[in-house]
């Protein structure tokens, strides 16, 4: 499966050939609710195939189209899906997300990948990511507030858990395996099938420092997130001795993982980032007072969209699930506003914040509770 974050960082979107084929979808975790969900994607590709045939009538619609279709036919992978999936393919380009929250069904052929719901996947400020850790090796998880998804350990990491393991003549296979989180939230093991764990602080502390290094090189800066840590106390601390992550958050979770459930471990993890979570939302509004009593920050869109095209903008606020109908232009920065439910119209808000990325602006997605503003969008200008 493809990493959203390590794409976005890349560039990847930027480069697409057209035509950009983009499909969204919501999905559901369990059964019966999923038995539908592979006929819905089959209809949104057919309506990907009638546009672009619509659109690109010369060009031969089979080597774009065949990658959607093999997906359609992959059953583990219609066995494992979460909130929802974003689907975005072209020329020498198919990319395949699972999505920890809902999105609005679309299917569509331009010029340019349709990039908005992934940029706000990637903005809300409630993501973060936990670290399950024993003496017998490592599980790793992604999530928010809502909800807790394993993610499989980056090649490097499962290296060093075996690395260590080969040293101390145990079975490295045995430390890493995964589990389903059925309905009620499965217990989330950290199998060792009766593996000796490393018994010395020695062998701990030399597995713990191979570890962190790979985490943070192969998850914590690609994605950008805060690392939980759980724990047990004594294990917890010889980590957080030898940790140099900055990601790792100075609270964690010192508690036995391997006792804990899914749902156990999302809800002690929150609480555990709550705290920061506020904080940083609540600065980034004290922030945005403070600069518009200094003149240098702005609430009116069109004042935004000018700014944004001059490079004006450092970070950008976003009200979460508010929608304005309207575009931007980002050669000139003026704005156009349509009328409430108006077809085949984007939102002015999306359209704001994947253009301050683009200008190198910091973009939030904000709680409509915490959000400073009345328009939608608070913008702190650079000068």
């Amino acid at each position: 499966m493809n990493i959203l974050s390590q794409d976005f960082a890349a560039g990847l979107f930027d480069r697409c050939e057209p035509p950009c084929l983009t499909l969204y979808q919501p999905t559901h975790r369990h059964h019966p609710e999923r038995q539908q969900d592979r006929i819905r994607y089959r209809n949104l590709v057919r309506s990907l195939e009638a546009s672009l045939r619509k659109l690109y009538p010369a060009r031969d619609a089979t080597p774009l189209l065949e990658p959607f279709h093999q997906l359609e036919n992959d059953d583990a992978f219609w066995m494992r899906t979460r909130d929802g999936i974003a689907v975005l393919g072209a020329r020498d380009m198919f990319r395949v997300y699972r999505l920890q929250r809902r999105v609005p069904e679309l299917a569509i052929v331009a010029d340019s990948c349709h990039t908005k719901p992934l940029i706000r996947q990637l903005q809300t400020t409630d993501r973060y990511q936990v670290m399950g850790l024993t003496r017998n090796g490592v599980r790793l998880f992604e999530g928010n507030r809502d909800v807790l998804d394993e993610i499989e350990p980056a090649p490097a990491v499962q290296a060093a858990v075996a690395d260590a393991k080969n040293r101390q003549g145990l079975e490295p296979h045995l430390t890493i395996s995964s589990y389903a989180s059925g309905p009620g939230g499965q217990r989330a093991m950290f199998h060792g099938h009766g593996a000796r764990e490393l018994e010395s602080d020695a062998e701990a502390e030399r597995l713990f420092r191979a570890v962190d290094r790979a985490v943070m090189e192969h998850h914590s800066q690609p994605s950008g997130l805060p690392l939980i840590l759980v724990s047990l106390p004594e294990n917890a601390a010889l980590f957080r001795r030898i940790s140099r992550n900055p990601a790792l958050l100075p609270d964690g979770v010192d508690l036995n993982p391997d006792a804990l459930s899914l749902d156990e471990l999302r809800e002690h993890c929150w609480n555990a980032l709550a705290p920061q979570y506020l904080a940083r939302l609540k600065g980034l509004a004290d922030a945005w007072t403070a600069a518009r009593a200094r003149e240098r920050a702005s609430e009116d869109l069109a004042d935004i969209a000018h700014a944004i095209a001059a490079s004006q903008v450092a970070t950008l606020l976003i009200e979460a699930d508010r929608h304005v109908p309207g575009r931007v232009d980002e050669q000139t920065g003026a704005i156009a506003y349509a009328a409430p439910g108006e077809p085949n119209v984007d939102d002015l808000l999306d359209d704001l914040g994947s253009f301050a990325l683009r200008r190198g602006a910091e973009v939030v997605v904000m709680p409509s509770d915490l959000m400073p503003s009345r328009t939608g969008a608070a913008a702190i200008h650079r000068f």
